[in-house]
């Protein structure tokens, strides 16, 4: 693509976004809300101003790498774990009920009966609903000051573990469809990178602390961070075949307690805000194209984003509740596990490769994200506004700023 027209349309993009941004937060909703409409306007569903491309591609994933960095330096430490067994145990729930019902839902609507050779599509179905995408859940309670509460915690937490039991579930499925693609190879590369993140958490710590103290406020340890992260997300989606989104959340976790994370998150999320965030939301707009739909694949896709959305708020809300908390608290983690994303597209690409899911189905997977990404932050904002998060700690007053060294 020539430069002229990246610069074309990252301006389109960025402008875009900001206008409906600032109109959805007029109308009392979250900008994430407006960013991803902005998307969907000046895509090819509407307008056509703006075509999907590697390069955008490329930019909206740095953004949702980012992202997650920031949400692990935000990381309430001592909360997370206080929440880690009840995210386990929500994350499951999150995992088996859309899994379960998807399955349903497949054999019901088109007759298939259990063992049959249409049966393992009918699975896949269900496999694709048990994706989580916490980014816009993340965005949306950062914008309402409510991530680092223990709903948001626990949120957060849960959707992690979700992607990664999510992975596991996938290859299984996948492994009876391809004899060269192993279960028990997929296990045991997830537990290497549990005993890995357990090293590196070890080690990392340890040196960041000590950085912190030779490169105090200055610009050295930003940029070490950034590598940190980058390094991460790679380490995790090549050598282990988890999510890049979750190495680079484990480097934010590791980094969250050191004296500088607040200073290094602030210079995180300027980038985030400036562009990758805008090109992130705004491309599952881009990629929405409804021109493909016919009737029967229309009902099927209406029937499979009800089924996708309810499944997330009754498996994690149930799970919730079972972990005690509050009736209004499980809806919120309910709610808040609802959204797909770029993991739910991993996830129908690899389906379509394999030969389990035809590339007609693909107006419904972007009609879930569609649909999840904008009713979540709405649904979720009601809920807050209706039932306010009683320990959500204070923010930090901010520390007089330092003079900055140039190096």
């Amino acid at each position: 693509m020539p430069t002229y027209a990246v610069c074309r349309d990252l301006a389109i993009i960025i402008l875009s976004a900001k206008a409906f941004g600032l109109l959805a937060r007029r109308l009392h909703a979250p900008q994430v809300v407006g960013e991803i409409l902005a998307g969907l306007v000046i895509g090819p569903c509407v307008l056509g101003w703006v075509a999907q491309s590697d390069f955008l591609s490329g930019v909206a994933e740095i953004g949702v790498i980012l992202l997650m960095f920031c949400t692990g330096l935000d990381t309430d430490l001592s909360e997370l774990k206080k929440t880690g067994g009840a995210a386990l145990l929500i994350a499951c729930a999150g995992v088996f009920v859309p899994l379960l019902l998807g399955t349903v839902l497949f054999c019901v609507y088109y007759g298939v009966a259990p063992g049959s050779s249409q049966f393992l599509h009918a699975v896949y179905i269900g496999t694709i609903m048990t994706a989580t995408s916490v980014s816009i859940t993340v965005e949306a309670l950062r914008e309402m000051g409510h991530l680092r509460g223990r709903v948001g915690t626990t949120i957060v937490s849960a959707a992690i573990i979700d992607d990664v039991i999510g992975i596991i579930v996938l290859t299984v499925v996948i492994g009876f469809k391809d004899p060269s693609v192993r279960p028990l190879t997929v296990l045991l590369r997830t537990v290497l990178f549990l005993l890995f993140a357990a090293a590196i958490w070890t080690i990392g710590a340890r040196l960041f602390s000590y950085l912190d103290t030779v490169f105090e406020h200055t610009r050295r340890m930003t940029i070490l961070s950034l590598g940190f992260c980058l390094i991460m997300a790679y380490l995790s989606e090549k050598l282990f075949g988890v999510a890049d989104i979750t190495g680079a959340y484990l480097a934010g976790i590791i980094l969250c307690n050191i004296r500088d994370s607040g200073r290094i998150a602030k210079k995180m999320d300027i980038n985030s805000y400036l562009i990758f965030g805008p090109v992130f939301f705004a491309s599952i707009g881009l990629k929405t194209d409804l021109s493909a739909l016919d009737v029967n694949i229309l009902l099927f896709s209406l029937a499979f984003v009800a089924v996708a959305l309810l499944s997330k708020v009754i498996g994690c809300g149930l799970a919730a509740r079972c972990c005690r908390f509050r009736s209004c608290d499980s809806l919120k983690i309910g709610v808040g596990m609802m959204t797909r994303g770029e993991v739910a597209l991993i996830v129908a690409q690899k389906g379509l490769s394999a030969g389990l899911l035809s590339s007609a189905y693909f107006t419904s997977v972007i009609l879930l994200i569609l649909v999840s990404s904008i009713a979540t932050p709405l649904l979720l904002g009601a809920i807050y506004a209706r039932w306010p998060d009683l320990d959500v700690p204070a923010e930090p007053a901010p520390a007089p700023a330092p003079a900055e060294p140039t190096a």
